[in-house]
């Protein structure tokens, strides 16, 4: 599933190429994605102009001109990719057409992705977005929140990075990563992430999430960019589908283990997170 650095790759590219165009037409092949599109779907966007394109989470946000907002989530195998052809796949559901002959096509194989409508003014109270957590590169994660939401919480510091209440955004891959950054077990508990090891976590996502974004995410199955390029920071994870191989510190016996929690595969070196 695309995480938050895919999202917020997949959100520029559309950012620079639609923001400012009108929608004028849109074709529903396939409305029964994770839920069904929404009544009046098509004729609440045609005719629209995006004014902006955001991201809250893993989410797509895409704002119009009459205060509407399409939200959409890319689920397993979601794509968003601008293409000019004209022949349609088996699985391109939804198909956007705007000014200048820009056609942004949505495609999902396994129909896990969703849109959906919303009014500005509720946006935050949404379902899907209401009791999200602080976003990891805003300015309101920093050790002391991540220390309060940790305090008390006995499940593992893995499990507790994926919960979205917690810090949006974040998956199996970039917790991986980022707690083999700070050098902290997956399986310590959260409540002992506090102090000196909550700023360690906290700067090791803040940078794990930058240089994945800067490499344009990771493609490891269904995802590409908006113009279909690949992703790379694949070709630079430390522990994350690397069991059985030497860690990157390089010394004897320091070897990437796997484990399962939360019915997720955790990869670390036990040697060098505590």
């Amino acid at each position: 599933m695309p995480e938050l650095p895919e999202v917020e790759t997949v959100r520029r590219g559309l950012s620079k190429t639609i923001v400012g165009l009108k929608c004028t037409a849109v074709l529903v092949r396939r409305g029964d994605l994770r839920q069904p599109l929404p009544n009046k779907f098509v004729t609440s966007i045609e005719g629209r102009t995006v004014t902006a394109v955001r991201r809250r989470a893993k989410y797509l946000l895409f704002d119009l001109s009459d205060g509407q907002i399409v939200l959409a989530h890319l689920g397993m195998s979601g794509r968003m990719v601008f293409d000019n052809r004209s022949r349609l796949g088996l699985h391109d559901h939804v198909i956007f057409d705007f000014e200048g002959g820009i056609r942004l096509f949505f495609n999902d194989p396994r129909r896990f992705g969703l849109m959906d409508l919303v009014h500005t003014t509720k946006l935050d109270r949404h379902r899907l977005i209401y009791g999200l957590g602080p976003e990891p590169l805003g300015d309101d994660f920093d050790d002391q929140l991540l220390s309060a939401k940790l305090s008390g919480r006995r499940a593992s510091i893995k499990s507790l990075l994926m919960d979205q209440r917690i810090v949006a955004g974040l998956g199996n891959i970039y917790a991986c990563e980022s707690l083999f950054r700070a050098q902290i077990s997956p399986l310590r508990k959260g409540s002992s992430v506090a102090g000196k090891r909550a700023k360690r976590l906290v700067s090791a996502v803040r940078e794990i999430l930058n240089a994945a974004i800067a490499a344009g995410g990771s493609s490891l199955r269904d995802y590409v960019q908006s113009d279909g390029e690949l992703g790379y920071f694949q070709h630079r994870f430390k522990v994350y589908g690397r069991e059985g191989k030497l860690c990157s510190s390089g010394k004897k016996g320091h070897v990437i283990r796997r484990l399962v929690q939360s019915n997720r595969s955790t990869f670390y070196c036990s040697k060098c997170q505590r």
